[in-house]
Order: C-alpha cells, then structure tokens, then sequence
C-alpha cells in the first residue's frame, strides 16, 4: 500500500489568530514578537502576517529590522494561551481523520493517513476536509503537502502559502524533488549546504545523483541526506508527537552584566515554565540554560534531575547552578532562556516515596495558581523574580 503523508502548517498562525480576533487588523501588516521600540528594541519576530512579509520582513529576523523595513506595521506581543488553545482544537481536527499524529511545533503537524483515508473519500478528499475542518473550527487557514515521503509532504505543504493544496504522487516524486535547492532538505543545516556547494551540488537532484565517494567528509550523515535526495524516506509518523519541552526567553533591552539582573531573570523564567508545565498537566526531568552573550554567541547547558519536577524552586535551583557554572568571561549577557524537557503526565509516579518537601511545595503552587487566576498572574511573583517576564 502506498503511503500517504499529509503535513499541515498552518498558515502565519499567531498573526492570523490575532487578525481572527480583531478585525480591524485584517490586510494590515501585522508582526509579533518583542517590543519594537521605536526601532531600538531587542529581541525577534516569531511571526508575521502576509501583508508584513512583502516588506521583507521574516520569522527569527531581530525586531529592530523588522521596524526599519515596515515602520508602519501592526506590533503585538504574542498571546501563548490564545495559540495553544487554538493549537488544541486543530489537533482534535485531525483526529477525526487519523489517530497518527505527529505534532511537529504548535503550528504545524504531519498526519499518516494511509489506513483511514478511504473513509473520507481518498487521500486528496481527505485533505481537503481536513482544511476545511480546520477552518470550521478556528476560522484558520492552512497550507497542506500530501506526499508518500516526510520529506516530499513538508516541502509540497509550503509550495502554495497560504490556503494552498499541493499533492505529489510516488511516481512524481524524484521529479518533484529533482529541481529543488537543497536548503529544502529538513536537517541539512548551513555548514553542510556550504561543503556541498563548493562541491558543485545545489539541486536535490544533483545530490542524489553524486558517488558516495562525493560526500565525504559528512560520514553517515551525507548517506542519509542522498537517500532523502534520492526519495527514500522510511521515516513513520511518530504517534508520541506530544509536547517534547517547555521553555521561555527573555532578551534584555541592553546587554547586561549585572548579577542581579540576571538572577531575577532566571528565577522569574524558571517561574514562566513551571506554571506552563503544571497549566498542561506535565513535569520534565532535563533543565536546559540557554545563554546568548554579546555579539550572538549562543550556548547551551543541560543537567538531567533524577526525578522529574514542575516546581518553580526546583526549575529555579538548577538553572542558577548551570549559569554559576557558565565560564562568560567578560562578556555581557543578550539572552537567557530556560527549558524543561523530557516530559511525562505529572500525575505520573516515578517512586514509592514523595521527596521531602514535596506536599509543602505542592500547596504553595496551587496557592500562587489559585491568585494569579483570580488577578491575573502580576498580583504575586516569587521572591527574586521579575515581574515582567
């Protein structure tokens, strides 16, 4: 039986969301993400409309570029409960169709619908009640690939943004993807696009149709991206495609070096992602600092706990010792990021005997969640946090 892969993005998803709810904003240039100010703010855009894009402006781009190409756009900050709960309904969306699911990020999912897709009509019937459920239940719109590879289905998803339907059967595939740039190739990162071009590859298909002798220098991995460039692509849709981890940031408006500063960022961040994690019925076992220093330098340091937590103090703890232990130099902090990963339902028991502490510390979350639900979460914060992340 021929697979059938669909991938769904949905398209510029906070941006549409925030047009959706606001009609005023619909065919306005509309940018989320940090706080322009006026030209001077720091941090990125995490998404945009349509309408921003003809100005140049793109995801990930810093928001300062953002403002000097499109001045006169719409800036929001983003509503995360909002996208997630947007992110919820999609999700129940596709499975009426399949139970094979694999959530890729909140706005995007791949769907193996190769055994359910006779009920609804065939694969491209299938698909276009998939859009067409989706768009019932948010009033969204988004972009599908349908595919027999991974691959083939996330590239064809993005062909014919927004609203776009795009389907490539098996016979066509190494033709669909013959033409193709390379960059197109999900997992072949910057560093090994420039080792091939200086190798004269440029196209999927010229990758595929390079000797083995061609690629090397990238080991294993160059064999697996020719494979790929070639159409093979064994790759299942994972049904545990849940959420894989937690995590916030926070850019400061000057790059800081004051320990203070820092510590009540950390503190209020590691704040952010318990309340996110307790919100979604989950606790992680990995902690992960991510430190941005002046002139972009970004690294990261992970410490794996020996039972999983949700507990702001916990989060908190371990994220000061891996930053105590950060070797920055001189050098002053742009960015701070803290992440829980490894997740599992936090009702979950991971051993006979609750840690010390543990019912003590259970009351005091469920008393903090109880008052920000009744004031909003700025009426309490933790001792050393900010207020405003």
């Amino acid at each position: 039986m021929e697979r059938r892969i669909v991938h769904v993005d949905m398209d510029a998803f906070f941006a549409a969301i925030e047009q959706r709810d606001d009609p005023s904003l619909k065919g306005k240039p509309v940018i989320i993400g940090a706080d322009p100010k006026g030209g001077r703010g720091r941090g990125v855009v995490s998404t945009c409309s349509y309408e921003a894009r003809k100005f140049g402006v793109r995801s990930a781009m810093p928001i300062s570029e953002a403002w000097r190409r499109c001045p006169q756009g719409v800036y929001l900050a983003p509503d995360f409960h909002k996208y997630e709960e947007a992110s919820g309904k999609i999700r129940g969306a596709f499975l009426e169709f399949t139970p094979d699911i694999e959530q890729v990020s909140i706005d995007e999912a791949f769907l193996d619908i190769t055994r359910s897709a006779h009920l609804f009509g065939g694969p491209l019937e299938t698909c276009r009640r998939i859009k067409a459920r989706v768009k019932e239940l948010t009033g969204l719109t988004c972009s599908v690939g349908l595919a027999p590879t991974k691959l083939a289905a996330k590239i064809a998803s993005d062909l014919k943004k927004p609203d776009g339907l795009v389907v490539v059967e098996a016979a066509g595939l190494r033709n669909f993807l013959s033409p193709l740039d390379i960059s197109k190739i999900g997992g072949l990162g910057p560093k090994t696009a420039e080792v091939l071009r200086a190798r004269g590859i440029n196209t999927i298909g010229e990758l595929a149709a390079a000797e083995p002798d061609e690629l090397r220098g990238l080991g294993a991995h160059g064999l697996e991206l020719r494979a790929l460039a070639l159409g093979e692509d064994p790759r299942e849709v994972r049904e545990d495609g849940e959420t894989k981890s937690v995590s916030n940031e926070i850019t400061f408006e000057r790059d800081t070096a004051d320990a203070a500063e820092i510590k009540e960022s950390l503190v209020a961040l590691a704040d952010k992602v318990s309340s996110r994690l307790r919100e979604g019925g989950l606790k992680g076992r990995t902690v992960t600092l991510k430190i941005r220093l002046e002139g972009f330098e970004t690294y990261t340091r992970a410490r794996t706990m020996g039972l999983s937590t949700n507990y702001a103090d916990v989060i908190a703890k371990e994220t000061l010792a891996l930053y105590a232990a950060f070797d920055k130099g001189r050098k002053k902090v742009r960015l701070l990021g803290v992440k829980v990963s490894g997740l599992m339902p936090a009702d979950e028991p991971e051993s006979l005997f609750p840690g010390e502490g543990d019912d003590r510390r259970e009351r005091a979350h469920k008393a903090i969640e109880s008052i920000r639900e009744k004031f909003g979460r700025g009426s309490i914060y933790r001792a050393g946090g900010k207020k405003d992340i």
